[in-house]
């Protein structure tokens, strides 16, 4: 895990909190906090989902 990992994931917490500020701009820090958690986890999972389409699926083994 690298440095240009863990900025992914920082960027999508900070687009996440301004995207509640956006919507809601009297939002308080507990829903910025929220919104920061959201974006920081969806970006980890998002990556994730990204990297396991990439990958072909192995061949199955037919059962003896």
């Amino acid at each position: 895990m690298g440095i240009l990992d863990k900025l992914e994931e920082v960027a999508g917490a900070v687009v996440a909190v301004e995207g509640l500020k956006k919507v809601d701009p009297n939002a308080s820090m507990l829903s910025e906090a929220a919104a920061a958690v959201a974006g920081y986890k969806g970006t980890e999972l998002l990556k994730e989902k990204l990297e396991s389409k990439d990958q072909p699926d192995a061949p199955e083994q037919p059962a003896a």
